[in-house]
């Protein structure tokens, strides 16, 4: 009896344990073209990969500036990096990053080759698999 019961206590404090073991993943859209909302979708996604929580950068818009080579933004304080400094930091430390479907097509001939190493095109079915998981809390810049 007293193993049965030791049993079923340590098989509920497992399940109990489950869903703390499991992270969240962070989806973070920027479509802004102001640097310091951008640096601020930066820094947040920081504190989240800080946190062991997976995060995954979706640039569109004027945001896909980011990804471009021969983007020029502002340093901003008081890091003193631009926002895609900031994103080329988050890429090392283990961020996704992707541009939208619409950007490149839409830039006057940009292709992949003019994008920072660590971002990548997708295409919207990837990205909506990605939305539809139980898992992904939002953010919107």
């Amino acid at each position: 009896m007293t193993i049965l019961r030791t049993a079923a206590l340590l098989a509920g404090l497992c399940l109990l344990a489950a869903p703390a073991a499991a992270r969240d993943s962070l989806f973070v859209t920027v479509t802004s073209g102001d640097p310091q909302t951008q640096a601020m979708a930066m820094v947040l996604s920081q504190q989240a990969l800080q946190r062991q929580t997976p995060v995954r950068i979706l640039l569109c818009g004027p945001a896909g500036d980011l990804a471009r080579k021969d983007y020029q933004g502002p340093a901003l304080k008081p890091s003193g990096r631009t926002p895609q400094q900031m994103l080329q930091g988050l890429i090392q430390a283990g961020a996704h990053a992707e541009l939208c479907a619409l950007y490149l097509p839409n830039s006057d001939g940009l292709t992949a080759a003019d994008l920072i190493d660590g971002v990548t095109p997708v295409t919207p079915p990837v990205i909506g698999e990605h939305m539809n998981r139980p898992d992904v809390r939002y953010l919107g810049f």
